[in-house]
């Protein structure tokens, strides 16, 4: 039977939801779109393995081609949560205008998956004589829990790997880290009229953000790569969260930050910098404070500039490599000893937002580029 066509199997791979978040009303299962991506690449000869990293949360792996060596396609099948009131179109279909292709996970990045198999039928009458595998991972807008658990297991992959995120079609070889980290203060409540009644967590909040932003300071004055366009690293003071009443003393205060490390800051030492920074001020306040990450933390991504693929890569696409702020499953599939990048279609100042797309004009060069990995490191 013949496979749908490319616009009915990104149209396809938009409609079937698959939300990744941190609040469990938004979060869904990403079953429906890898069943869909083994549907058709078994058609084409592949062998799919589905793994369950946790319950509904699923990372597919298909391979086609026996042997060590080979590469890997690879991506995320879930999206962020959407704003349907703010898009100009259903956020679960497929909208051409303007030379573009509009849907949630078009650009961020379910739509590569599309692309990815136009590259592979093209193909197919060649022996492959090193295999190719196509991984689409879970979760990774939220925890990376699929990226963790392929990285956790150790089986190898591939000699090389490239991950379709939107990079506008540049290659990119470094990425600073992702952290996102929560401080929960515990105060004592009280009646306001009286400040010896209580000891205020939104107070001890403030000076926590203080020292945080004091650090801050540190850390950029001590650190700069300028191959990133925000050449420091960054910390963000994401959502905050406390007490209940205007005369109540407030006993209880979250924070969540996130913190995007370059490479060559170890997370564990920044963290240990933070905790020495809270410790004397929940002293100095009579409260406690809890400090921990949200998630695992990312680590920051380096692949050296003089590796195979990455010099393949940019003759191919007529780019030198470059660095960006985002966070990917890089340093993972790195940790499995594939050399790695990151090269999408798509553009990052689109994704995440209402309205994202992929402009229609990177499709074929998309395919091409696809094609011509695929031959340089499998047939």
């Amino acid at each position: 039977m013949p496979l749908p066509s490319l616009p009915q199997r990104f149209a396809a791979l938009l409609a079937a939801p698959s939300v990744s978040c941190t609040q469990p009303a938004l979060d869904q299962s990403n079953r429906a779109v890898v069943e869909l991506l083994a549907g058709w690449l078994g058609e084409l000869g592949f062998t799919c393995e589905l793994q369950e990293v946790q319950p509904g949360k699923f990372n597919l792996l298909a391979s086609r081609g026996q042997g060590p060596g080979g590469l890997v396609l690879a991506g995320h099948s879930d999206t962020v949560p959407f704003d349907e009131a703010l898009w100009r179109s259903n956020p679960l279909g497929l909208s051409e205008r303007d030379g573009r292709w509009y849907g949630l996970g078009s650009c961020d990045m379910k739509g590569f998956f599309a692309l990815v198999i136009e590259a592979v039928q093209g193909l197919l009458e060649h022996p492959f004589r090193q295999p190719l595998l196509i991984l689409a991972t879970c979760d990774e807008e939220s925890s990376m829990s699929g990226a963790r658990a392929l990285a956790d297991a150790g089986r190898p992959l591939g000699r090389a790997a490239v991950i379709g995120e939107p990079t506008g079609l540049r290659p990119i070889r470094l990425h600073k880290g992702v952290m996102m980290e929560r401080i929960d203060i515990h105060g004592q409540s009280g009646h306001s009229s009286d400040p010896s009644l209580g000891h205020s967590a939104l107070e001890a909040m403030h000076a926590s953000i203080g020292e945080l932003m004091t650090l801050r300071r540190q850390w950029q004055q001590a650190f700069n790569n300028p191959q990133f366009s925000v050449p420091q690293p960054t910390l963000n003071f994401g959502c905050i969260h406390g007490g209940d009443n205007p005369n109540r003393i407030c006993g209880q205060c979250s924070l969540e930050f996130d913190l995007r490390p370059l490479p060559g800051m170890d997370p564990q030492q920044l963290r240990a910098a933070i905790r020495a920074k809270l410790q004397p001020l929940a002293e100095r306040h009579q409260v406690r404070i809890d400090y921990a990450p949200l998630f695992p933390g990312v680590p920051p991504f380096e692949q050296a500039a003089d590796c195979e693929l990455v010099r393949l890569a940019e003759r191919l696409t007529g780019h030198a490599a470059e660095a960006v702020a985002f966070g990917t499953e890089a340093p993972y599939l790195q940790q499995l000893g594939c050399e790695t990048i990151v090269l999408g279609p798509g553009d990052i100042a689109c994704a995440h937002q209402p309205d994202e797309y992929l402009e229609m004009a990177r499709i074929e060069p998309t395919v091409r580029l696809l094609r011509d990995l695929i031959q340089h490191y499998c047939l």
